[in-house]
């Protein structure tokens, strides 16, 4: 398997910390734009699409966020091109852009009530460019922090990534909770509040633009493209087919798992734990905030132990744990209960988090490293990520909640094999190892 480069030690500590920041902020607004649509449908559901009752204007929505998701490979495809033909850099500023640009069209964009049915046509257009740009996003600051990161540091430094990501939910509820308790008031929310976070969003989005001009390119993509024989692309990628199953089986267990203890939590403390909506909300947002400090500890922890522990840890624990953590929960009563059980759950799960970007960047090399990343990351996240909160509610719907428990676990047993049997030799510390 291909492995990093050394760097070349061109760059100062304080310049590769910059760009480590620089690479990874992009993230957080990132996915608290994408979450902001979710967190404000209800309020701005009816502004876009033909009167109608509160359910079918949350149904139409609903659609066009799931169409968002559609997008990522797409995106995952374009922007993995373009960072490995034009630069990291290049595509991460774009990336933020189209963000920006989808963020800013739905905070201006006029009611149904006034321009018809040109309204959800640019609702739509504007989730297609977010869901673009979130597909690109992933595959190229994951490159690019591993890449820019130094040799023995590689796991800290990369599971930043996911620090800012969580960052960007948090980012989306503190906001939502602030508009909704403090702010305004449900009928101002409703006739023109909801626009706020939208606005908040491609302003802190134009921010990271300016903060990334000071980005350095990555060495290792530099020297790569001295030679103009190694451009990559689709057809180089197929070339890697050990490596493509390799992600796609790292990210099964991984987002299902991900989705199943951030997203989709929420709304099981409510539904089956028959905690309030007010306890499930500081439950979901203590345990996020812990889940993101953690994140630097286990990577750096990998820096020293390997990759491969830490996956097998995640694989072993979610294997044997997950049903029986499901089943706590759904009897819980207590909100700090609540919180310990889902916080456990969520450090089970950094065996993957904090070192997934540097585990799949490691598996490519460096003409193709960012479409290697982000293709069968986002198309994996778009079958089996955006699907595992429908699939929870379906499985309670039919009355077998239980089983839900056990297709998560059967998710994450395909990662642990993934691990022992597509990956075996995958337990570098450094990157000569």
């Amino acid at each position: 398997m291909p492995v990093f480069k050394p760097q070349t030690g061109a760059l100062t500590t304080a310049q590769r910390i910059r760009s480590i920041v620089a690479g990874s902020s992009g993230n957080l607004i990132e996915y608290y734009d994408w979450y902001v649509y979710a967190a404000f449908s209800m309020y701005f559901a009816h502004s876009f699409f033909p009167p109608g009752n509160p359910t079918s204007e949350l149904l139409r929505s609903a659609a066009v966020f799931a169409i968002g998701f559609l997008m990522r490979p797409v995106g995952g495809w374009l922007m993995g091109l373009m960072a490995d033909r034009h630069g990291r850099r290049a595509a991460l500023s774009v990336s933020i852009i189209a963000m920006c640009a989808g963020s800013l069209a739905i905070a201006l964009c006029p009611t149904y009530e006034q321009i018809g049915l040109a309204a959800p046509s640019v609702l739509l257009l504007a989730r297609l460019l977010q869901g673009l740009s979130l597909g690109g996003e992933y595959g190229a600051s994951a490159t690019y922090l591993s890449e820019i990161a130094p040799p023995a540091q590689r796991g800290f430094y990369a599971s930043f990534q996911y620090v800012t990501l969580v960052m960007g939910q948090l980012l989306a509820l503190v906001v939502l909770l602030a508009l909704q308790f403090v702010l305004l008031s449900p009928a101002q929310l409703g006739a023109w509040g909801w626009r706020v976070p939208f606005g908040i969003g491609a302003l802190l989005a134009l921010s990271i633009l300016w903060f990334r001009r000071g980005m350095a390119e990555s060495e290792q993509f530099s020297a790569a493209t001295k030679d103009r024989n190694t451009h990559g692309g689709l057809r180089v990628l197929l070339q890697h087919p050990r490596e493509v199953l390799g992600v796609c089986g790292l990210t099964l267990g991984g987002t299902v798992a991900f989705y199943t203890f951030t997203i989709y939590m929420q709304k099981y403390l409510v539904n089956t734990a028959g905690l309030a909506k007010e306890q499930s909300t500081l439950v979901s947002t203590a345990s996020l905030f812990v889940f993101a400090l953690i994140q630097p500890a286990f990577g750096a922890l990998s820096d020293r132990v390997g990759r491969r522990r830490l996956l097998l840890s995640f694989g072993v624990i979610g294997c044997l744990g997950t049903v029986p953590l499901m089943q706590a929960i759904s009897t819980v009563h207590s909100p700090l209960a609540a919180f310990g059980l889902v916080t456990a759950a969520l450090i089970g799960i950094s065996g993957y988090t904090s070192i997934n970007a540097v585990v799949k960047a490691e598996l490519f090399p460096t003409r193709v490293r960012a479409l290697g990343v982000a293709l069968p990351y986002a198309l994996t996240v778009s079958v089996f990520g955006g699907t595992a909160e429908y699939v929870a509610l379906w499985f309670k719907q039919i009355g077998h909640e239980g089983l839900f428990y056990w297709y998560v676990t059967g998710c994450i047993a395909c990662s642990l094999l993934t691990v022992l049997f597509v990956l075996p030799g995958h337990d570098r510390i450094t990157p000569e190892a």
